[in-house]
């Protein structure tokens, strides 16, 4: 073992000792740019890595980082890690029940703070966990009693750390994945297996240093850190951060910077579109590739963004605790089909499995096994085995399987749900709305029916200036679909709740359009045999 090439903190190492005066990051989060080369970002690794040890922690304590998209969040993530120190990167978004519930179940020792994007932070730790991280409690952007200042504490270390050795099933970091059905869990990621996906990475779908990446999704999300930090400091090429997506301004900084890639989930690419005067002004020859993931793609919407920016589109799949990413494209040079996410990689393996845990050919529930996947759920015995088996994980993504072994995303399985006995795959749906002229945006959930059990009802964001109702709607979905998995009941809106990740909150839809169609259900209930032809 090596305390160093073993140790994923030290990832960007190799590009620093390189060229060290290379532009490392161009953070946009403040007022004025601030740029970090290679040399300068890999010393602030040391120093907090050095105040880690400083404040008494030691390899395998929890870090808690409620931070926003700037470069103390790259800093004290894999700072922390070159000691040992686990990173429990939180989404920013969260209430103060979750806040509460992630730090408590990671047990965590010290905690970084920047109240700006979480203004329930400082109440939480300082109202529930002030005896467990003492004074290890670093903030950013304000001062608070209690608190210390994050550069003044950087400041205060030596130059220089000498790390631990550590074994290779270390944990690396612990994210918390989103809750969509239920809790949050902690997701142990190891330095091995990290360092394996990496590698691996790299081996097959390099990345070179002359890589400039605009990144405005979540830091905290796998997104961001799987198809651009981890990559591209990894390679020596240059990252521009954005303290969040606001889709004018992420247009100007794409020419400005002249990045040459940038990703996001489906509904950043759909707002994108939306802003035709942009799109037809500013200079993106720089660019050379896009990668859309993390969310069901509309193959509509593949389209649009390729007539649009004329580069190469690369559907992402992957989930924080598979590896993170298992497909890419065929090696043998074949083009990609839209809508799939590729083949799987040259390591690793893959298997679809049936609900009754037989291996198919063409369609199940994916699961995957490579050094990258969790080793456990943490805290989960009971998660661990119903979805960890022999080094197999259970994902919960339904996925097809074409006779060129190109794979596509089917749905979750637990969004698929029954509607009179036929099963409806709400991507399915979607997908058939999007491709609407009028439509920019669908997500489709269950609703209880009393004959059919459940039926499908749909929120879909309209074009901006589109003339869109939702008869209109149903009647694309009946002229297009097949009958029964046509949505019963249509909100048109000109804005959908999103998740911390830029993704729609499915849940929140399904709460709203369950409130704002109460009336119709408790009218279905009572006379049953009209809500069959609903």
């Amino acid at each position: 073992m090596s305390a160093i090439t073993d140790n994923l903190g030290y990832w960007s190492r190799e590009a620093a000792d390189a060229d060290p005066d290379k532009v490392a990051l161009i953070d946009l989060s403040g007022v004025a740019e601030r740029t970090l080369t290679y040399g300068e970002l890999d010393a602030r690794l040391d120093r907090m890595a050095a105040w880690t040890r400083s404040a008494g922690l030691v390899p395998g304590d929890r870090l808690a980082m409620v931070v926003g998209n700037n470069a103390a969040f790259i800093e004290a993530k894999f700072g922390a890690m070159r000691a040992g120190v686990v990173p429990v990167p939180v989404n920013t978004r969260l209430g103060p029940d979750l806040l509460r519930h992630i730090l408590a179940d990671a047990g965590c020792r010290a905690v970084i703070a920047e109240p700006a994007v979480n203004p329930h932070v400082l109440g939480v730790v300082d109202g529930g966990f002030a005896a467990a991280v003492g004074d290890r409690r670093l903030i950013l952007g304000a001062m608070a009693p209690g608190w210390r200042d994050y550069e003044t504490a950087l400041a205060a270390q030596p130059g220089g750390f000498t790390p631990p050795v550590l074994p290779a099933d270390h944990p690396a970091f612990q994210p918390y994945t989103s809750g969509s059905t239920g809790r949050p869990k902690g997701v142990v990621l190891t330095h091995a297996g990290q360092l394996w996906w990496l590698r691996t990475r790299q081996r097959y779908y390099p990345t070179d240093r002359s890589a400039r990446a605009l990144v405005a999704v979540p830091l905290y999300h796998k997104n961001a850190m799987a198809g651009a930090v981890k990559p591209v400091l990894h390679a020596g090429g240059s990252l521009v951060l954005l303290p969040g997506f606001e889709p004018r301004r992420f247009l100007e900084v794409l020419s400005e910077f002249r990045c040459t890639q940038t990703g996001g989930v489906p509904t950043v690419f759909a707002m994108l579109l939306q802003q035709r005067d942009l799109l037809a002004s500013l200079d993106f020859s720089a660019l050379r590739g896009l990668s859309i993931g993390s969310a069901p793609v509309p193959e509509s919407l593949l389209e649009a963004v390729h007539a649009t920016f004329g580069v190469p589109i690369r559907e992402g799949y992957g989930l924080t605790e598979g590896g993170p990413v298992m497909f890419g494209a065929p090696l043998d040079g074949r083009s990609v089909p839209f809508g799939s996410c590729g083949v799987p990689w040259p390591e690793g393996e893959v298997k679809l499995v049936d609900a009754e845990g037989r291996t198919q050919e063409s369609d199940g529930e994916l699961h995957v096994r490579n050094p990258g996947v969790t080793p456990g759920y943490h805290n989960l015995p009971a998660v661990n085995a119903e979805k960890l088996r022999d080094g197999w994980l259970a994902t919960g993504d339904l996925f097809h399987r074409d006779a060129q072994g190109f794979y596509y995303f089917r749905g979750r399985v637990d969004d698929m749900f029954k509607c009179g006995g036929e099963t409806v795959y709400p991507k399915a749906v979607e997908s058939l709305l999007i491709g609407h002229p009028a439509v920019c945006d669908a997500c489709v959930v269950p609703l209880p029916d009393p004959l059919k059990g459940a039926v499908p009802v749909a929120m879909v964001l309209r074009q901006p200036g589109a003339a869109l109702d939702a008869e209109t709607v149903k009647a694309h979905a009946l002229g297009n679909g097949p009958a029964y998995a046509h949505p019963r009941r249509v909100m048109v809106v000109d804005a959908m709740p999103l998740g911390g990740a830029g993704k729609v909150d499915r849940r929140e839809v399904a709460a709203i359009l369950a409130d704002a169609f109460a009336e119709d259900l408790r009218a279905a209930r009572a006379a049953p045999k009209e809500a069959a032809d609903g």
